[in-house]
């Protein structure tokens, strides 16, 4: 075997062995928590040793940043905004809405918040990259989809990241707060929310005011 061969095959085990160090410590971080889990113990899941994991990712706070990465990808794999949706414009907004609404409401979904919103009372990073690998993409791929609408002259939107905002905003309403202290999921009050959310959102921006067709 060639020199070129075996490099090649040593980057697939390689990519296997980080995923395997990434998925034992988001196993550890997210159920019991940064603090509580060991580099020894990820280690020992993974099936690695602990200077594997140091010579990859540097220190624990570098492998918490991956793990994070590791989840928010997992959570974007359930919520996807399509390019362009079938339907009229009023449709198209209550799909996305309510698919946004039950990707939100995920007991999954609600834990992980929590999760990282006490990781961030101990380093602000942890919060900064759940947002940029989570939220923010997201919002940028809603703002991507606004902008494709208001190019084929559906809306007008001066400032569609705000607009973006805006409509995930009322989508939530309420409810989003509500479930992350404990509040039962009301899957009829989150849809009058999304329907409501579209009802404002097409009085501000639709070009035909508030077509219902």
């Amino acid at each position: 075997m060639s020199s070129g061969e075996s490099k090649r095959s040593g980057r697939p085990a390689d990519e296997a062995k980080r995923a395997a160090i990434v998925a034992a410590a988001s196993r550890a971080f997210f159920e019991h928590g940064y603090a509580a889990s060991s580099i020894e113990q990820i280690a020992a899941d993974a099936g690695v040793s602990k200077v594997t994991i140091y010579n990859r990712f540097g220190d624990k706070r570098s492998l918490l940043s991956a793990a994070v990465e590791l989840e928010c990808e997992k959570m974007r794999g359930n919520f996807e905004v399509p390019a362009m949706p079938q339907g009229s414009l009023r449709e198209r907004l209550t799909a996305i809405g309510v698919s946004m609404s039950a990707f939100l409401s995920r007991p999954e979904m609600v834990q992980f918040e929590r999760r990282i919103a006490a990781e961030t009372e101990h380093d602000p990073a942890v919060g900064a990259a759940f947002l940029e690998a989570g939220p923010h993409r997201m919002k940028q791929a809603f703002a991507a989809f606004l902008k494709a609408m208001d190019d084929a002259g559906e809306i007008r939107v001066a400032d569609t990241e705000l607009a973006a905002e805006q409509f995930v905003s009322m989508c939530k309403g309420m409810g989003d707060l509500e479930r992350r202290f404990g509040a039962p999921h009301d899957p009829a009050r989150d849809r009058d929310r999304v329907l409501g959310a579209v009802e404002v959102f097409c009085r501000a921006y639709a070009v035909d005011g508030c077509d219902r067709n």
